[in-house]
């Protein structure tokens, strides 16, 4: 079976920078996550486990039931998941389209969506069949991009094209690079109550100097994770990468350079 359009491809240094980015996102991300309450959850976009492998480490009473519409990343997450010892018998990974679950009514009492819907052609789709799957009262939260606030000074043209040229590609490829800013809408179309979001930014300059290079180097590796598939969709050239990989690394290696970047994370519940 085909693998859905994904912008970073399904390679295996990519299976492994999902897993690094889970973990260099993991304080910000979870700082307002709580699934202490709950037993069974459903985790949609599971990918390679990496925030399955989190959330059992933090909320040692969970069992997890992720899906995923790519046969690679399961197999890797299944791979993953079976070297940790805390997670035995907690977690089950099944290939499923979000948007059409084979899940009874009420199956779960809470759910959780990150970097997900930024893929989905039909986020409210994917949202209402959540809703469907979870018991009244269960609390969904959800981690999503806004990428119109990336921002790296000193200016660097080539970046700054191929940045653009990046979210095109996403939006003509069925996903929203810009579906942070939507979810407190999307959340109320699909019938969600106590809807909040939040909005978490990463802003390093001077004043946190080794931070800001740990930042901009996971960065780096995010941006040139969709080069090939941009190169090959013939949307940028090999020439503009290189260009851009010489860019950031002065960025990287600029004593007054700033990092800027705004998320947003909604949670809300079911009645």
């Amino acid at each position: 079976m085909p693998e859905f359009p994904y912008i970073h491809g399904f390679s295996e240094d990519e299976q492994n920078r999902l897993r690094n980015q889970a973990r260099f996102a993991e304080q910000v991300v979870y700082q307002d996550i709580d699934f202490s309450s709950e037993k069974n959850i459903l985790e949609v976009g599971s990918g390679v486990g990496a925030q399955t492998e989190i959330l059992l480490r933090r909320f040692p009473q969970l069992t997890i039931q992720g899906i995923d519409f790519s046969e690679s990343q399961i197999a890797s997450a299944k791979q993953h998941m079976s070297q940790i010892a805390y997670a035995t018998d907690r977690y089950s990974f099944q290939f499923m389209d979000a948007g059409q679950m084979s899940f009874s009514p009420k199956s779960f009492d809470g759910a959780l969506l990150c970097w997900v819907l930024e893929h989905v052609p039909d986020p409210l789709r994917v949202l209402s069949e959540v809703r469907r799957v979870l018991r009244p009262g269960s609390k969904v939260f959800i981690t999503e991009v806004l990428n119109s606030t990336f921002f790296l000074d000193p200016y660097s043209p080539a970046l700054t094209q191929y940045w653009m040229t990046f979210n095109e590609f996403q939006k003509s490829s069925g996903g929203d690079p810009f579906v942070g800013a939507k979810l407190g809408n999307m959340l109320l179309a699909s019938g969600y109550r106590d809807i909040q979001t939040k909005v978490k930014t990463w802003h390093l300059d001077n004043r946190h100097p080794d931070k800001r290079q740990e930042v901009i180097a996971y960065w780096t590796d995010l941006l040139l994770s969709a080069s090939e598939q941009l190169i090959e969709s013939e949307k940028v050239t090999s020439q503009l990468v290189e260009q851009m990989r010489i860019e950031l690394y002065r960025i990287q290696n600029d004593p007054n350079a700033v990092f800027f970047y705004s998320f947003v994370q909604a949670q809300a519940v079911v009645f």
